[in-house]
């Protein structure tokens, strides 16, 4: 029978057996592995890079990707690890996201065989780590106002520019870096340890405290011919890769509000107050059952969407339209159930704080809920009103 309290719709049953198993196996790791460690990585600033190897034998680094030794895995199923992930630290699952969503699809989207063979592989098992270097210090939600310039040389190409909050540079082997060309914005793939590039982790973080977030200078880096990406030039290359980010988050939100819910249910059958558990008043009450709703309810948003990915029907704008909404909804959730735990709810002890702090940085990544709404005002209206 259908627990009422964590899945009131049985979403359950819309899950085939495959993707329930993989539930299982990465909620496992997330209780063997995150919970028990996440509250002092948070508190020390500290990404746990041990676990790497980890997520690359359980499959989960690039797992949407076919072929190179790639999970090969659908949509729904990397939506699922996405969510169960979060549900530990959203850190954890935007180091998946850098790793498979931007950096090697990047790769396996526009790359070349040559540098599908020498990255994917290393990258699916862990060892290798990637990065995506796209905004900038002055060029956030306007990609195409980046400075960083490649200009041809007889050798290859000449890089110069900066890149800001890029995850994973001061970690990562490889870096697939966006610059203007005077052909237009080409992706390159560049060894991080070419000289002239260099990646220092931002510090004083109140979000993402388990991640790393960095700045890249490039100053006079020097890549062969071959370093360029050859399947696409313009901002069509670096958004197809944000779409699959955008994609993952909605799934990974609805993790992080599911479990600070969790949280604060058991917490509130247990906390008695005037001689009764707080979960027998009525606000308490209504409070976790908003949050059931809107948990819920985005589930059934990340599933369909993830549905229609499958199946090849996803627009650009439907990503956005859960972008947009779960990320909100699970902040919301978050900030509630820390008013459940009272005074409690800002230690460490307790999750739901912690997720509404990390997903401060998440509605800010990979589009803001401004973009979002002005991508779906588009589609509705089929006027665009910022460009």
């Amino acid at each position: 029978m259908t627990d009422l309290s964590t899945d009131y719709l049985d979403i359950d049953a819309l899950l085939t057996e495959q993707e329930l198993d993989l539930r299982a196996q990465v909620r496992r790791f997330v209780d063997d592995r995150i919970r028990p460690n996440i509250s002092s990585w948070y508190e020390d600033a500290v990404f746990p890079q041990d676990l790497v190897k980890e997520m690359g034998s359980l499959g989960l680094l690039g797992m949407h990707l076919a072929g190179y030794d790639c999970g090969g895995r659908s949509a729904v199923e990397y939506g699922i690890a996405a969510m169960e992930l979060e549900a530990g630290d959203s850190g954890i699952r935007t180091f998946v996201s850098v790793q498979g969503s931007l950096a090697m699809s990047a790769i396996s989207k526009f790359g070349s065989e040559a540098q599908k063979q020498q990255w994917l592989p290393g990258m699916a098992a862990g060892e290798l780590i990637g990065c995506f270097g796209l905004t900038e210090p002055t060029a956030g939600s306007d990609p195409a106002g980046m400075v960083t310039r490649a200009v041809r040389e007889k050798s290859g190409w000449v890089l110069n520019g900066a890149k800001r909050w890029i995850g994973l540079a001061s970690i990562a082997d490889v870096a697939i870096i966006w610059a203007k060309t005077d052909d237009g914005i080409r992706g390159f793939v560049v060894p991080t340890d070419t000289p002239g590039f260099s990646a220092i982790p931002i510090s004083g973080k109140m979000s993402m405290r388990a991640s790393i977030q960095c700045d890249i200078t490039l100053e006079n880096v020097h890549l062969p011919e071959s370093a360029a990406l050859p399947g696409v030039v313009g901002l069509s290359g670096p958004f197809s890769c944000l779409n699959e980010a955008r994609y993952g988050i909605m799934w990974g939100a609805m993790g992080a509000a599911r479990d600070a819910y969790q949280t604060v249910l058991a917490y509130a059958q247990e906390r008695t107050q005037f001689d009764k558990p707080i979960a027998s008043f009525q606000l308490i009450q209504q409070k976790l059952v908003d949050m059931v709703l809107e948990i819920q309810k985005g589930t059934l948003v990340a599933l369909q969407t993830g549905r229609l990915k499958d199946a090849g029907r996803l627009r650009p704008e439907q990503i956005s339209f859960g972008k947009l909404n779960n990320v909100r909804q699970a902040i919301e959730i978050c900030r509630t159930a820390r008013t459940i735990l009272g005074g409690n709810g800002i230690t460490l002890e307790y999750s739901p704080l912690r997720h509404a702090n990390n997903l401060e940085s998440v509605r800010t990544y990979e589009g803001t809920d401004e973009v979002h709404t002005l991508i779906m005002g588009r589609a509705i209206t089929g006027i665009p009103s910022f460009s």
